[in-house]
């Protein structure tokens, strides 16, 4: 696992419990060179990137419980790719980040001053 360092040089923080979100299934947005879709940005969904989402063809609102995976409601957080943020971003469609858990090896994909433009957990 690559070194728990965010966006913004400081200590990865936890992104979201519940749902358990992450790679590692840890809760933060670690990432590895086994991590081929850089789940790497920390977002809050809302309803708008969901539909979205399932449009492009990942349906993130229906559970897969032999995964563990609850399916996802507007308001939760999750470890997103960061070019699936790019690609929502690009379609007027991205969700806000929490910067301090949004893992620095999204910076290999979105700018740092394109991600502080929709951050949620800056003052």
């Amino acid at each position: 696992m690559d070194k728990s360092v965010n966006v913004l040089g400081e200590k990865l923080e936890n992104c979201s419990d519940n749902p358990l979100t992450g790679f590692f299934r840890d809760g933060c947005c670690n990432t590895s060179n086994d991590d081929f879709g850089s789940h790497t940005v920390c977002v809050e969904v809302t309803k708008e990137f969901l539909e979205f989402s399932r449009f492009r063809g990942n349906d993130l609102t229906t559970p897969v419980p032999e995964f563990g995976f609850p399916g996802l409601k507007m308001g939760d957080r999750w470890c997103l790719c960061a070019s699936r943020w790019l690609e929502a971003q690009q379609h007027g469609m991205a969700p806000r980040v929490m910067l301090r858990g949004t893992h620095i090896r999204a910076l290999e994909v979105v700018s740092l001053d394109l991600l502080k433009q929709y951050a949620a957990d800056l003052n």
